[in-house]
């Protein structure tokens, strides 16, 4: 999950640099550029779970050992110790904080300073054009955030149904991953230009279909 969420954090610096800096994007977004921040993003990543998992060794769990969950999450684990939990407690808000809500708020930031470069841009066409490159990256960006806010809101507000939990976690794990191929395959042109193809073909061999029917009738009456 929370490469996920890093990851869609680089998209909308690509996207960033693409429209406010077009002309130097290919020198900024480069494959060495890209590596390193990917390469920064799972050392960060391993480096700070393993301290998240390497905290639960200190907790002893003397009452009951069954999770409210199909598979050991960090929540329900700390959750059902009976000694001192407050540094996991922590650790995990903390873990919220910088890997899920953080890049939310850059994204966020960074769609600000693009909305202000697409208002300076006097032609709709290019406007248009330039807000196309982002309507992929936002989709994602929406349907990986909505079920992680609204269970962040809703445990606020209410108690939350440990089973309401464990369906947006798992939609939030589940959805954007498997969406992601086809989301971003549907932008590309050439793959366009050949369901377009294939729509006109069905099209054409469906007339046909009923030409010839048409014609059988005819000649049987």
């Amino acid at each position: 999950m929370n490469m996920q969420s890093l990851t869609l954090l680089v998209l909308a610096y690509d996207r960033l640099v693409a429209i406010c800096f077009p002309l130097r994007y290919h020198a900024i977004v480069t494959k060495p550029a890209m590596f390193l921040i990917i390469g920064v993003i799972w050392i960060f990543s391993v480096t700070f779970f393993s301290v998240l998992v390497g905290s639960v060794n200190r907790l002893s769990f003397c009452g009951s050992n069954v999770l409210d969950s199909y598979f050991c999450d960090y929540g329900p684990i700390y959750r059902i110790a009976c000694n001192d939990n407050s540094l996991n407690i922590l650790l995990g808000k903390i873990c919220y904080s910088l890997l899920i809500f953080t890049p939310l708020i850059l994204i966020f930031i960074s769609y600000f300073c693009i909305a202000l470069v697409l208002f300076k841009i006097p032609h709709g066409v290019d406007r248009i054009k330039a807000i196309k490159t982002c309507t992929s990256h936002l989709l994602l960006v929406v349907i990986f955030y909505i079920p992680i806010l609204s269970n962040n809101i809703a445990s606020i507000i209410t108690p939350l149904h440990p089973n309401t939990r464990i369906i947006n976690n798992s939609l939030t794990q589940t959805i954007p991953p498997m969406l992601n191929p086809i989301i971003y395959t549907l932008k590309t042109e050439e793959v366009m230009q050949s369901i377009k193809e294939l729509y006109k073909r069905s099209k054409v061999n469906t007339s046909t279909e009923i030409r010839v029917k048409c014609s059988r009738r005819i000649l049987k009456q």
